[in-house]
């Protein structure tokens, strides 16, 4: 491209090409607007992806940026432009080709005049050596939590799950963190230290280690002792900013309709959602089990299905993969919905008949619903989710129900039932996770506030570290 005139400063978001990772750049890059009329911010991806955003209102309007990226190329399925395209064993093959993009980033930064600073997601960490070429401040915005985070860079550098014979086994570097090998994700277990999946990650760790800050999406209030962490092992500055909430979206207004009437049709604190995120599902025994504990339970739910482990999401969802007549017993007696492929999960989640998330504990789902003041059902199926879940449970808002989607992974129709009954019923438990629920949102709100609070504070605090020169590590 050509090189653009010399201008203030010109902030790059450059997020993970995944769907549940985007959403946080864009409110960050209205959050910077805000903060710094007009700022240049400019959003990088790869041409499907960038087409299929709905952007923030600001002024001047976010500037889009286009990678070209050939999936086909590395061998992946055509058209296969985000985690959410793929199976979960081929995620590593994304990963690395992912790094592909690089000549091309290069390009586009080369070509900026003005004074940059690169804000990207951790699996593009790499773009810290970008930044230390240009000149340029770089920071690493994560997607997760801190001690999520922190946990799962520490697994993947020392691997202690392969030095250990017991079940339980400590962190090399946080020996106060203790896992247990059920928390330990499939692709983790099977690592040697020479597969792709540690040089991937291992190669991501490096790159953190050579950014000027990290940006997180947490609350200094209530993960201080997670950010220490992560300044300890990395030796660069975390500020946290969340929480950082996408907007709602509007993807199908008549399915928003029918979902927000089935639940207007219910009491108050009455409903479980269940939804397993966009990239990741539970395996064909797990979904049987489940279904028939949510009808022993008698609870209503809203179920957001994707068809189970290993089968193609875009070949839709099949009936046999529930038990016989599930579907309609659970739709005559008003007590179940099933939606297949997207729901609207902000607007579930802030709807007054939502009484609990049954989540994998992915990051995002996980603030959306303490932000609503909504306990958890935890089922951790992946990467740090399993550590999140550690996150939640430490803070009195969620029970575990069962961890992971390997065959080894059981879970029984009746300690799904037990759980609702924990949760969502009149119990000492039930009730303490509420209160519980509603200090955590209170101080996700207090973050943020008038624009005084500490997240805002350390968003203001981080460009004056932009701001600053002597601040990039050379």
């Amino acid at each position: 491209m050509a090189s653009e005139e010399a201008e203030g400063l010109h902030v790059v978001l450059f997020p993970f090409l995944a769907r549940g990772h985007i959403p946080a750049f864009l409110r960050l890059a209205a959050l910077l607007h805000e903060l710094r009329p007009g700022i240049t911010v400019t959003l990088v991806s790869t041409p499907p992806l960038l087409a299929a955003l709905s952007l923030p209102v600001t002024t001047p309007p976010i500037r889009l940026h286009a990678l070209p990226f050939a999936p086909a190329d590395h061998g992946l399925p055509p058209g296969a432009e985000s985690l959410a395209d793929l199976h979960v064993h081929q995620f590593i093959t994304f990963f690395q080709a992912s790094e592909s993009l690089r000549p091309a980033f290069e390009g586009f930064i080369s070509g900026i005049r003005s004074p940059v600073c690169i804000i990207a997601d951790a699996f593009f960490a790499w773009t810290a050596e970008v930044a230390r070429a240009r000149g340029a401040f770089h920071a690493v915005f994560l997607p997760g939590g801190s001690f999520g985070f922190a946990v799962f860079f520490s697994v993947w550098e020392h691997l202690p799950q392969t030095l250990a014979a017991d079940e339980e086994f400590p962190l090399p570097d946080f020996p106060s963190v203790v896992l247990h090998r059920t928390q330990i994700p499939r692709y983790m277990l099977t690592a040697t230290g020479a597969d792709p999946w540690t040089a991937f990650f291992r190669r991501v760790i490096s790159s953190c280690r050579k950014t000027d800050a990290v940006l997180v999406n947490t609350v200094q209030e209530l993960e201080a002792s997670g950010l220490d962490m992560f300044r300890r092992s990395f030796g660069v500055e975390a500020w946290p900013i969340g929480p950082i909430l996408a907007a709602p979206t509007l993807s199908d207004s008549q399915v928003d309709a029918s979902i927000i009437r089935w639940l207007d049709a219910h009491p108050p604190r009455s409903v479980l959602y269940i939804s397993f995120g966009s990239q990741n599902s539970i395996n064909a025994d797990q979904m049987v089990e489940l279904a028939l504990g949510l009808e022993a339970s008698g609870r209503p739910f809203l179920w957001v299905l994707r068809p189970p482990l290993g089968l193609d999401a875009t070949d839709g969802f099949k009936p046999e993969w529930l038990p016989p007549g599930f579907e309609e017993r659970t739709a005559k007696a008003n007590r179940g919905l099933l939606v297949r492929g997207w729901a609207p999960q902000a607007r579930i989640l802030a709807h007054a008949s939502t009484a609990a998330f049954m989540s994998h504990c992915g990051w995002n789902s996980i603030l959306e619903s303490l932000y609503h003041g909504v306990p958890l059902i935890g089922w951790p199926l992946g990467a740090e989710q399993f550590f999140n879940a550690m996150v939640v449970v430490e803070w009195g808002v969620c029970v575990e129900v069962a961890r992971g989607n390997m065959e080894s992974s059981a879970v029984e129709r009746g300690a799904v039932a037990e759980a609702l009954r924990t949760v969502m019923g009149e119990t000492e438990k039930g009730d303490e996770m509420r209160r519980n629920a509603g200090v955590i949102s209170g101080a996700m709100a207090a973050a943020w506030e008038g624009r005084r609070g500490s997240s805002a504070a350390n968003l203001e605090g981080f460009l004056r570290c932009v701001e600053t020169p002597a601040s990039i590590k050379f």
